[in-house]
């Protein structure tokens, strides 16, 4: 669990970052004219983008296994003072919106881990609702796509990361969820960076044409085989 020095430190890293992230996001907005616009209330939430972000890194730092345990059991008792300004679980869950994208390219800019030689690579789903509610999910209707893993079909995204040795993310992406774990262009990308031997299961088995692309990247794949397939 962070410390209050490490919580201070942290937070202040974070928002430095997001006011550098706003002020880049508004300059490249297309600005509506006001008589065309419609109204809107601009009603504080309470806890800031930077705030959010905070906790939410800060969860997974911990050794709690659910975010509402750790917002509701940890948060809301010890954490009054380093944030005045707490909502409700529910309305947390809902401020994480908004800040997806600045946690997104925070991570990708300061939490990313150096490549080591050994990596390891995997896949794991994101459902954005049953299966029995796909024709009715507005959401992300158009953007989320069906997929099937080795638990079954689902409808979502899928979240592809890369690991060194030390269990650090050195590469990620997200993807929609019929995009396959051996997709060319998604190991290209991912694996743009890296070097030494890169391990993952059987659904990473690709063509040689594949693999011998990467390798002359200084990247070897390896994984299982097939019953039906030659080593």
């Amino acid at each position: 669990m962070l410390t209050s020095d490490q919580f201070t430190e942290l937070f202040f890293l974070i928002d430095e970052y997001c006011i550098l992230f706003e002020k880049n996001m508004n300059q490249s907005l297309i600005r509506i004219p006001l008589t065309s616009a419609k109204a809107s209330r601009n009603k504080s939430c309470g806890l800031s983008k930077s705030e959010v972000i905070t906790l939410l890194i800060a969860f997974h730092q911990s050794d709690y296994r659910t975010l509402k345990h750790f917002y509701k059991d940890y948060v809301y008792i010890h954490l009054q003072k380093e944030f005045p300004a707490l909502v409700s679980y529910n309305r947390f869950v809902e401020l994480q919106k908004p800040a997806a994208l600045p946690l997104f390219m925070f991570v990708m800019s300061h939490c990313i881990g150096e490549c080591t030689g050994i990596s390891f690579i995997d896949s794991t789903k994101i459902a954005v609702c049953r299966n029995q509610r796909i024709h009715q999910h507005r959401q992300f209707k158009g953007i989320a796509q069906r997929g099937h893993t080795s638990t079954g079909w689902f409808f979502g995204f899928k979240l592809h990361i890369i690991i060194n040795d030390k269990a650090e993310i050195i590469s990620f992406g997200l993807t929609r969820g019929n995009i396959a774990d051996n997709n060319e262009n998604l190991l290209i990308k991912l694996c743009k960076d890296l070097f030494g031997k890169l391990y993952g299961d059987k659904g990473y088995i690709v063509k040689d044409s594949v693999f011998e692309k990467l390798f002359l990247d200084g990247v070897q794949l390896i994984t299982k085989i097939r019953k039906n397939m030659k080593n």
